[in-house]
């Protein structure tokens, strides 16, 4: 059983702040793999089902950001499962907006609901993080991740989430590297035609119809 949670806050007012980038996540995922339909327990709303042979329930805390430990403690305990089969997936400040990075186990650097879940069952589990970027000049960082993604956002934001739910299989197989780089590659920009080709001219051995 691998347990995966995306954090954020509940309710429509947070729906598409960039805080719950992580709901956002799961919920791509979820309909991808076509989990079962979302209900409530544990604090929160499971779906479950099978993602490359691997049994996954997937969990949006309902606690609030900085209480999500209670959500994850819970459905830990029930599973009795341990620290390393959780996956936490969060947005990051430090990111920009459209990178992702995985690791296991560290600090929270500063962020609430990481802390939450520390709190309640230890650091030893997997962090996704999902870059949303800092706020322009010296903006306010809560405020920041507090608001809704900007219309500019959406042009990155909604790519980047499939390319997340496409990778996951390779996230759930312990293959983390492998689903960085394919995230990457998948969200990376097409690659500028040929320089002749851009100016209008005909590659070298081709023939243009008069």
């Amino acid at each position: 059983m691998r347990l995966l949670v995306g954090l954020g806050n509940p309710g429509a007012t947070y729906a598409h702040n960039r805080h719950n980038i992580g709901f956002l996540a799961l919920d791509a995922i979820a309909e991808r793999y076509r989990l079962s339909a979302w209900r409530k327990r544990f604090q929160g709303m499971v779906a479950e089902g099978v993602i490359d042979g691997e049994k996954i329930l997937a969990l949006k805390p309902s606690t609030y950001m900085n209480l999500s430990g209670q959500s994850v403690g819970e459905a830990l305990r029930f599973f009795k499962a341990a620290p390393e089969d959780v996956t936490v997936v969060y947005d990051e400040i430090e990111l920009a907006p459209g990178k992702v990075r995985v690791k296991r186990g560290g600090g929270s650097a500063g962020h609430n609901g990481i802390k939450s879940i520390d709190a309640h069952i230890g650091n030893d589990y997997w962090r996704v993080r999902l870059g949303v970027g800092r706020p322009a000049g010296a903006g306010d960082v809560s405020n920041h991740v507090l608001q809704n993604f900007s219309k500019a956002d959406l042009d990155w934001l909604g790519p980047f989430l499939e390319a997340v739910a496409v990778a996951a299989p390779l996230l759930v197989a312990g293959e983390e590297n492998k689903f960085m780089t394919k995230v990457s590659m998948l969200t990376a920009p097409p690659a500028p035609k040929n320089q002749k080709q851009a100016d209008g001219k005909m590659p070298s051995g081709s023939t243009e119809s008069e």
